[in-house]
């Protein structure tokens, strides 16, 4: 006896399986004839052979035991009833070649198929309720009830993988499509809109809540999330569309809301077809391609098919990052990284004769407001001379098109860094009447989570306990994420013909103290109670809000939506050759004296603005 348990014990599961599916078949073919002839049918003839087989092959065709009937389902009962028919046809078409089909009605034919269905299904539909069973009464006691809020797609595949991993015990769905109410996903009820979610959680005794919704905008997710915050609740979020198909996260990866998800804006919709028309094959360099936005350039650039990238970068550390990121996500692609400063025309003419690329992208500068205010000589050589040295050097090495990475502040500038962006935007404008390469220029605002931003600030300020600290109660900023700008920076790339300066749609401004207080919230703390925040003045250059377009710049749109153009204004290339080597001859002397009056002559918008001192707190 000992010796048959263990034989029967290493049974393969799915032999199991077939041997159930024959019995089912020989059954159904006996109740069939039971019910349809009027004389005793025997319990086994010679035509049943035939109908075994022919059953069986059906079943092996049509994939019937790929299936497990732990998660059996409808397209698993389809699968059968398709098995079942033509599995009828093939019994018809041997019998008719075994016996001429003698002693066979067609009364048996009918039966047979719609028999079979209800053997094969119903103790898989079974099987998979007392599992299913087992598993909830075993996760009554130590695992969290959670409401998912989305019954679409999303949330119910979500349903399928938290049973299928046991991680979390769904006890209901809330959904605005009032449609749905009262309706169940799986046995899981529809319990009412998603507005009634402090309500309903405590009637079902929920312990998290989980948001379903990935194509949801900014504005439904920020409502979203305000109604989660306020039952108290720890709630997740499954990934953005956009995440899972550009394959940087799983649907099931459950993760918290982040800062993006309320101030990122909607999906942008790209002609990638011109994208990579423009950049497939060709051989690319991207200078700061370490930075927040050089490094997202780099991995979108490279995801496009390029022949070559090359990369040059002044800081060791990032260099070393983004070429360990490159070579292990895209081994295929060649990459060449090169530390140098772009201020230094050897280290330019290296770079370039060694790379020869089609395209240049210009991500390298200083963009630290506040610090550059007193680094007026850096600023200007690093923004303004770097960028003259690697456009000169484009136009000698033939070049097909450079883009400069320019920004909001460049606009009617207060401060020194926006002055020298803009001043970088003059010199690319006025060399694009000169040579083969077609000089773009890229303007556009704050990026969400850059190196030096206000996000990293806060986020680490949350971190120690507070206090936030905020310039003023009312300034506000243009906010994108990286990989949005990035995107918009390579579709600027294939719209310019040489010259233009474009403007990247920044949607509505964002003030900074909403920002900081939604920062507070989606880390479990209350603003003011549990962290304070701080309003310390506007610092020396910062303004209270920024702009994209100057006065004397008339704008159009282009045939992308969110980007726009702006006619440049006129400049004397001599004029500004002369002014640019007396700028190279005061770096030279640490001059900044000289440095204030020639960026004050050349950007005559720039007006230092002196921080405004602001110090309390929020009543």
């Amino acid at each position: 006896m000992r010796r048959l348990a263990h034989w029967v014990g290493r049974i393969h599961p799915r032999v199991a399986v077939v041997v159930h599916d024959l019995g089912m078949v020989w059954l159904g073919w006996i109740l069939a004839s039971r019910l349809r002839e009027p004389r005793p049918v025997p319990w086994w003839s010679d035509d049943l052979w035939v109908v075994l087989l022919a059953q069986g092959l059906v079943f092996w065709w049509t994939g019937l035991y790929r299936g497990l009937w732990r998660f059996a389902s409808l397209p698993d009962l389809w699968n059968i009833a398709r098995a079942a028919v033509f599995g009828t046809l093939a019994i018809t078409l041997g019998l008719f070649l075994f016996s001429r089909l003698e002693g066979v009605s067609r009364g048996v034919l009918f039966l047979y198929p719609m028999i079979l269905l209800f053997l094969l299904g119903t103790p898989r539909l079974l099987y998979r309720y007392w599992k299913d069973s087992r598993q909830g009464a075993a996760l009554e006691g130590g695992v969290r009830r959670v409401l998912i809020l989305g019954a679409g797609r999303a949330g119910e595949t979500l349903l399928r993988e938290l049973r299928r991993e046991n991680r979390l015990r769904p006890v209901g769905f809330l959904d605005d499509n009032r449609a749905l109410r009262g309706s169940r996903i799986h046995g899981v009820p529809v319990l009412g809109t998603i507005d009634r979610v402090a309500e309903l959680a405590r009637e079902v005794a929920a312990e998290m809540l989980l948001i379903a919704i990935p194509g949801a905008t900014n504005q439904q997710m920020q409502r979203i999330v305000e109604l989660c915050e306020a039952t108290g609740l720890p709630f997740r979020t499954v990934p953005r569309l956009r995440d899972v198909v550009e394959g940087r996260s799983a649907f099931t990866d459950l993760k918290e809301v982040a800062i993006e998800d309320l101030l990122g804006r909607d999906p942008v919709e790209l002609d990638w077809s011109a994208i990579r028309l423009a950049l497939a094959g060709k051989r690319v360099l991207v200078t700061g391609g370490g930075g927040s936005i050089g490094a997202e350039l780099c991995r979108q650039i490279a995801r496009l098919g390029v022949e070559r990238l090359t990369i040059l970068e002044l800081s060791e550390y990032n260099l070393y990052r983004i070429e360990q990121e490159l070579r292990s996500a895209f081994p295929d692609v060649l990459i060449d990284c090169l530390l140098g400063d772009v201020g230094d025309a050897a280290t330019v003419d290296h770079a370039l004769a060694l790379a020869r690329p089609h395209r240049v992208f210009h991500a390298a500068a200083f963009k630290h407001v506040p610090l550059l205010q007193g680094q007026l000589r850096e600023a200007v050589r690093n923004n303004v001379l770097a960028t003259q040295t690697l456009a000169m050097g484009c136009l000698r090495h033939g070049v097909e098109s450079f883009v400069l990475v320019s920004s909001d502040k460049a606009v009617n500038p207060a401060n020194v860094m926006g002055a020298s962006k803009r001043w970088a935007e003059i010199v690319c404008q006025a060399l694009s009447a000169e040579g083969k390469t077609r000089f773009v220029t890229v303007r556009f605002g704050n990026v969400l989570d850059s190196a030096g931003s206000v996000v990293p600030l806060f986020r680490e300020q949350i971190r120690r306990g507070g206090p936030v600290t905020v310039t003023h109660p009312e300034i506000t900023r243009y906010f994108m994420t990286i990989p949005e700008a990035c995107q918009l920076i390579l579709q600027a790339m294939t719209l310019g013909e040489g010259g233009e300066l474009f403007a990247l749609d920044m949607g509505e401004p964002v003030r900074i103290r909403y920002l900081a207080e939604q920062m507070i919230l989606l880390a479990g703390k209350v603003p003011e109670r549990d962290i304070p925040i701080v309003y310390t003045g506007l610092r020396p250059g910062e303004k209270l809000f920024e702009e994209i377009f100057h006065a004397q710049e008339s704008y159009q749109r282009t045939r992308h939506p969110k980007i726009w153009l702006a006619q440049g204004r006129p400049v004397s290339r001599p004029a500004l050759d002369a002014a640019l080597h007396e700028v190279r001859q005061a770096c030279l002397r640490f001059d900044e004296a000289a440095l204030e009056r020639l960026l004050s002559e050349w950007v005559p918008e720039y007006r230092p603005q002196a921080g405004v001192v602001l110090l309390h707190r929020r009543a």
